[in-house]
């Protein structure tokens, strides 16, 4: 992988006709070391969030020898990566021939269920084996956050009660957990998602093993400042400290946009311009998933390339370059106002899900990815670097 220490000296010297993607080596060892430093617990790192090996391996590197994982697929790239790191199968809906492979072929323990059905799946693949350390998903309120999972994840509260003393039963440990949703823009989510577990606890008089409280921890953008991650990490504390359990659980997380977001960008090229749209040559379905369907505002700055960058700023929408209307995002980006094709434009925060999301829809894909050492255009761990940007 080509190595440039700015974006700046990539685009000088590469000129890149197609999209090119950043990845910051430095940004995911800042956040890895921040979570393991201050997380009362054990960290995992939701591979889906973003599962380039270079990214992973960064992760891997940086401490954090513990994976979420939710297919076969994952669980083999953490196992070709790391042979001897624990992965944990948190899918609460798995194929049984893939929850029997994960169990014998790559020795995974530790599962994730939301019903009865999903458990007698897994006691069933795995030949009811006594080694299973078995974690009940409970649904929570996803208020908070920007992207919704529990009406698809997740037992209710009621029907927890009897999962988790089923579960009992068979499992060698047993978990509770919960999501409080992607981009949870407010810590008090955990502390409620804790206090709903504490009630389970005290209906059931069964202590869990492990207590998870799941991923959710949000990385910042022009329009969503969440809290300091010290205000999540301290409701969790507090909110674990008064189930005042005599035998205290093991705590776990599984952050993802909030360990890789800050490391990754793209640098766009504008085609065309027609007024205060940019048509740029990425899209909804290459690496802009996120500007597009959950309408994500994501940082933008031009790159100068020989050119004056206007300190006149103005809003922007952008189009990608397929043939499909909803290739759109509708921002605003923010850019300087003299932006004209063949410009250069990087796009940040897109170290989660933008690589995952990719597609060759209309032909149009670019695999070219290099790695710089400058700092992000906005950071939740770098404070000059988010308060300098500008919002409309």
């Amino acid at each position: 992988m080509q190595k440039f220490k700015t974006v700046e000296e990539l685009v000088g010297k590469v000129q890149p006709v197609g999209p090119v993607y950043c990845i910051r080596p430095n940004s995911i060892k800042t956040a890895c070391s921040w979570f393991k430093s201050n997380f009362p617990g054990k960290v995992l790192y939701a591979i889906k969030t973003n599962p380039n090996e270079k990214v992973v391996k960064l992760v891997g590197d940086s401490g954090i020898e513990n994976f979420d994982v939710a297919s076969i697929n994952e669980i083999k790239l953490i196992k070709k990566l790391f042979p001897n790191s624990r992965a944990y199968y948190m899918n609460t809906v798995k194929s049984r021939e893939h929850i029997r492979e994960a169990y014998f072929n790559y020795n995974i323990k530790d599962f994730a269920l939301d019903t009865k059905e999903e458990l007698q799946k897994i006691i069933e693949s795995t030949e009811n084996a006594k080694d299973l350390n078995l974690f009940i998903r409970v649904s929570i309120s996803n208020e908070h956050a920007e992207i919704d999972l529990s009406q698809k994840f997740g037992a209710l509260p009621s029907e927890a009660l009897g999962l988790l003393r089923l579960a009992k039963g068979y499992a060698k440990k047993v978990g509770l957990s919960f999501h409080a949703g992607s981009q949870c823009m407010h810590p008090i989510s955990y502390a409620k998602g804790i206090r709903d577990l504490g009630n389970i606890i005290r209906k059931t008089k069964i202590t869990p093993d492990i207590i998870n409280v799941g991923g959710g921890f949000p990385s910042i953008y022009p329009d969503l400042h969440p809290q300091p991650l010290e205000n999540y990490i301290g409701e969790i504390k507090k909110a674990f400290d008064n189930l005042k359990l005599e035998n205290k659980p093991e705590l776990i997380c599984e952050p993802g946009r909030a360990l890789v977001a800050e490391s990754g960008s793209s640098i766009v090229k504008v085609v065309l311009r027609k007024k205060q749209k940019l048509y740029i040559n990425d899209g909804t379905y290459g690496s802009l998933f996120d500007a597009g369907v959950p309408n994500f505002v994501l940082p933008t700055k031009m790159i100068p390339n020989g050119r004056l960058v206007s300190k006149k700023l103005t809003s922007y929408s952008l189009y990608g370059p397929t043939c499909d209307s909803i290739d759109y995002m509708k921002g605003p980006f923010i850019l300087p106002n003299n932006l004209k094709e063949g410009d250069y434009i990087e796009i940040g925060q897109l170290g989660a899900y933008s690589l995952t999301f990719r597609t060759k829809f209309n032909g149009f894909y670019s695999d070219q990815i290099f790695e710089v050492q400058d700092k992000p255009i906005m950071s939740m761990y770098e404070k000059d670097s988010a308060s300098s940007y500008l919002v409309a």
